[in-house]
């Protein structure tokens, strides 16, 4: 380590302060380090081995100028009692997430698909994936291959579970502490601005999982020289809360947004868990992000989701009477019902959904959330269909199971295939899980890697996590739970692409591509005549096994008819354009579902 140095300056801008989080490289060469520490009355950069004291910038912000520093250069900050810590909103890290980081060039990637402006919300069709396992290699670059077949399907967005840099390099990301920068395990920023950009060149939108509600337990340093980061006396179930009445806290994260979207040329942001991001603030930094976003990127569509447990609508109401604020919510609602209808399952989460589960799922198509066994929520502006993310299967709802069951190991084909069609032509707008689009079977498991103290933590709170979620199968233990920090659990949840080629593969592929087509067609021009208006259903019969609803988008009616029963029923008849299925004076057989579409 060389002695200490003094920090120079460039230019006189590189002296004017910025509240700004991570280094700046500078026009005039060098690069400008901040970071806001309250908690202590000193710090130093380390850049490439060398100290360089910082100067105070006021209000708990330390600043240096290196006149020599170079994209490249590894650096850290230097706590006055000698401990050496990463920035927490580096660009990259040289290693794991207790090492230094990587002063990165943010123009250094030349970007090929520039006049890509994303395509409006109602055209989306969404696909989630894990970077990790989606390949064999699990990188960003090797999941750049599988964006031909995800176009040729019909996909029109990728939604990638979050890359910010977590411990260890196996794990579903959301327990990251360093959200600027990519998991270096999948790639380099570069790489990450790779599969973005070859994605655009494939026509596919790429939505990005944020987690603003905590941080990861291993390689979060904050603390020690910010204790205000976090809010005193709340907490999350994944550790203590973040302090968004903090104006330094609160561009953490306001920035991070901006720059996903602004550096990386993302299309989206999914928020994760947003009724565990506390803030009392006049302005909700959610609806601040938004607001910012919508002004900045006019340009281009942008779109945003959030994953909303409480079911508030608060945040997808207009602002100002011109855009939502946000365009969506994951409604688990709708999975539960489905779930329940194909499985039967009664235990967690799935138990409120048991009692009607076809009524249920009827409401949900109609009204987006359901609300069972409390007061529904007076709303007093209805909210659009497309204001909705409907799925059978994601992330959460198969990962947290005790091994990761699929949904198409869970009930018959006739079922899944009803459900499925049912799921990609209704008004709401659907998403698939990786693997989903061919019929995979390998399950999708909860995988950390973690070891100590942390890693036992982690693997007994698993075997308390999937009570909510099916729980255990009959004649099984929680011994019999793959442990999540095992190599072989990750090794086991990578997904199996050879499946895709086999002829059942074939068969799940042709149906996706069907009825992406016909929805395509057929139902997303309704959408996109008027979007963020109300898609009225009216449900005609709810009863047992068998469902009919009509929506009434704009001057046509879109005509669902469906049969979840072992037998043939009676349903009200459908008239105008069959889109799927037959008409039949009859009843509609077992597993049955009729799309039709007629003028009101």
């Amino acid at each position: 380590m060389d002695s200490l140095t003094t920090t120079e300056s460039v230019d006189p801008s590189a002296n004017q302060q910025t509240t700004a989080w991570g280094p700046e490289l500078l026009d005039g060469g060098g690069a400008r380090f901040r970071l806001w520490a309250p908690g202590e009355d000193r710090l130093t950069l380390r850049l490439d081995g060398a100290d360089h004291e910082m100067g105070k910038a006021g209000e708990g912000w330390f600043e240096a100028v290196i006149p020599e520093a170079k994209p490249g250069a590894t650096y850290a900050f230097v706590l006055p009692d000698g401990k050496v810590v990463p920035d927490p909103a580096a660009r990259a890290l040289a290693e794991d997430v207790h090492g230094p980081a990587v002063l990165v060039d943010p123009d250094a990637y030349e970007w090929r698909n520039t006049g890509w402006n994303g395509m409006p919300w109602a055209e989306t069709i969404l696909y989630e994936l894990h970077i990790g396992t989606f390949t064999p290699e699990g990188t960003f670059r090797a999941a750049i291959d599988k964006l031909a077949d995800l176009a040729e399907t019909g996909i029109t967005a990728v939604e990638i579970m979050p890359v910010s840099q977590f411990g260890g390099t196996r794990g579903w990301g959301y327990d990251g502490v360093y959200p600027y920068a990519p998991h270096n395990a999948y790639g380099t920023p570069d790489d990450l601005k790779a599969f973005i950009d070859a994605a655009h060149g494939f026509g596919l939108m790429v939505y990005m999982d944020v987690v603003y509600n905590h941080f990861g337990p291993d390689g979060n340093y904050l603390s020690a020289y910010a204790p205000d980061f976090f809010r005193e006396g709340k907490k999350t179930p994944w550790g203590a809360a973040i302090a968004y009445s903090k104006d330094p806290v609160r561009d953490f994260f306001v920035g991070n947004a901006l720059y996903w979207l602004r550096e990386f040329r993302i299309d989206g942001l999914r928020f994760d868990a947003i009724d565990m991001i506390f803030d009392d603030a006049e302005t909700h930094v959610l609806i601040e992000i938004a607001r910012l976003a919508r002004s900045e990127f006019q340009g281009r569509h942008i779109h945003l989701v959030t994953e909303d447990p409480a079911n508030h609508i608060e945040l997808r109401r207009s602002d100002d009477n011109e855009a939502l604020l946000y365009d969506a919510d994951w409604n688990d609602d709708y999975h539960h019902a489905a779930h329940v209808v194909a499985t039967g399952e009664k235990t967690g989460y799935y138990g409120k959904f048991s009692d009607k589960p076809v009524e249920n799922l009827a409401r949900a198509l109609t009204e987006g959330y359901i609300f069972p066994g409390q007061k529904p929520v007076e709303m007093s502006e209805p909210m659009p269909m497309e204001a909705f993310v409907g799925f059978l299967q994601n992330h959460d709802q198969i990962g947290n199971r005790a091994f990761g069951d699929r949904l198409i190991t869970l009930t018959s084909k006739e079922m899944l295939k009803a459900l499925t069609v049912v799921t990609m032509l209704a008004p709401h707008i659907p998403m698939l899980f990786m693997g989903e689009e061919y019929g995979e079977t390998r399950p999708f498991l909860f995988f950390t890697d973690y070891d100590g103290e942390l890693g036992k933590a982690v693997r007994e709170g698993r075997r308390t996590d999937m009570d909510n979620f099916g729980g255990l199968p009959e004649g099984k233990s929680v011994e019999d739970v793959a442990d999540p920090n095992a190599l072989e659990t990750t090794e086991n949840t990578r997904l199996d692409w050879s499946k895709a080629e086999t002829e059942e593969g074939q068969f799940w592929r042709a149906l996706y591509r069907d009825l992406i087509a016909i929805r395509k067609r057929a139902i997303v021009p309704l959408l996109l005549a008027a979007p963020n208006t109300l898609s009225a259903g009216t449900i005609l019969t709810a009863e047992g096994r068998r469902l009919a609803i009509d929506w009434q988008l704009g001057d046509r009616r879109l005509q669902l008819r469906a049969n979840f029963g072992d037998i043939p029923a009676d349903l009200p008849p459908a008239t105008g354009e069959t889109l799927y299925g037959e008409h039949s004076t009859q009843g509609m057989g077992p597993h049955s579902v009729l799309f039709a579409l007629d003028r009101a």
